[in-house]
């Protein structure tokens, strides 16, 4: 590139070109959809309602007016749709613990005041002192703006650093380490799996999924980002794993890479959820992959008992990844356990539904009440 060239490449756009100036192109249309977007049945309506039963006893003017002093509380950072965080909101009431949320798609006529220095937080008239905080389901993609817009672009910016520093800040605590669960993804996970001496399915990241067959024999497509797609506000679409067919795949190829791993023919599905360093084991069958969002009748969930080899592993990953509430999915096959994911952003209500039994609600709620009262001795010591 010659001199003037780069001279003229670095100016800002207003003294480079005018708007009329520009050449925007088009962008290219795919060929063909993509794997993970075919037949994918599940669409699920995310309500932005409030069902959190502190926020609506405070809401109503139901609670005495405090002394002015900050409230030490729990801080949520997630969606009105998160019903584990409602259940969590009314068992905190019943222990005296205030707990405030910040929910992504009712974010944007909140009245919200941060002192960095203090480290207080004002939301609506009450003045709080953050003590746990607990970044769930808090996805911009679920703020009802449109992002292709000057003021919604500018809107989410805004939202994504200053939700991002509310989940590093070190002057309170958190409900798993957040600069480790930023790295989690799925793939650094089955590297630190091995690690711990678990197996793995043989796996590759491709966009051309047709060309690959990692095992060798049938494989199994899974998406490399999230299992739920939010295109439209409120609208969530499922990308479920799904078997490898080569003939829908062709050669075309993906847009983005996607996962393709060995299919492993599993005896037993396991989704083991860890709480503070308990675990809590499930056995669930079904028949496709997607059942348990497409056909949940169809889904058998059974507390179980794990080896204590097992048990070493999962609480090792759990430690290296300093994860505190958690949700392990593995398969058994051939005698052997073959670890899958782990899932940070875990929903338990269901599993507990279909097995009839509350074990993770009930340790979640000890957890976070046992937490909090830790957090509160040293923040009175100060």
């Amino acid at each position: 590139m010659a001199d003037a060239e780069r001279e003229q490449a670095l100016l800002p756009l207003s003294s480079a070109a005018t708007a009329d100036q520009i050449s925007i192109q088009p962008m290219s249309t795919p060929l063909a959809t993509p794997l993970l977007l075919q037949g994918q049945e599940y669409h699920y309506r995310a309500p932005n309602a409030c069902l959190d039963f502190q926020e609506r006893m405070y809401r109503a003017g139901l609670v005495e007016p405090d002394d002015g002093n900050p409230v030490p509380c729990v801080l949520v950072l997630a969606r009105a749709a998160d019903m584990e965080m409602n259940e969590l909101s009314l068992t905190l009431a019943e222990h005296d613990i205030r707990m405030v949320r910040i929910d992504a798609d009712r974010s944007l006529d909140l009245a919200l005041t941060i002192y960095p220095e203090a480290p207080l937080l004002e939301l609506d008239q009450w003045l709080l002192r953050p003590l746990l905080v607990w970044r769930r389901h808090f996805d911009l993609t679920s703020v009802p703006i449109d992002p292709r817009s000057l003021y919604g672009s500018y809107t989410l910016d805004q939202w994504s650093a200053v939700a991002d520093w509310l989940t590093v800040r070190s002057d309170w605590g958190h409900v798993n380490q957040p600069r480790t669960t930023g790295r989690l993804n799925r793939l650094s996970q089955l590297a630190d799996a091995q690690e711990v001496g678990l197996a793995v399915p043989r796996t590759v990241v491709t966009t051309r999924p047709a060309r690959n067959r990692p095992g060798g024999a049938r494989c199994i497509v899974k998406t490399a980002g999230r299992h739920l797609l939010e295109p439209r506000p409120g609208s969530l679409q499922g990308l479920f794993p799904r078997p490898l067919d080569t003939s829908r795949a062709g050669e075309l190829g993906e847009p983005a890479p996607v996962i393709v791993q060995q299919y492993v023919a599993a005896d037993t599905e396991l989704r083991v959820f860890v709480v503070g360093g308990e675990l809590i084991p499930y056995r669930v069958e079904k028949m496709d992959p997607a059942a348990l969002w497409q056909d949940p009748d169809a889904v058998r969930v059974t507390p179980v008992e794990l080896e204590a080899s097992l048990v070493e592993k999962l609480l090792a990953l759990a430690h290296r990844w300093q994860l505190d509430v958690a949700a392990f999915d593995l398969l058994q096959a051939d005698g052997d356990y073959v670890f899958l994911e782990v899932n940070v952003s875990c929903d338990w209500r269901w599993f507990e539904n279909r097995a009839d039994e509350t074990r993770v609600s009930d340790a979640v709620n000890r957890w976070i009440v046992a937490r909090f009262a830790e957090l509160l001795a040293a923040d009175r010591t100060r």
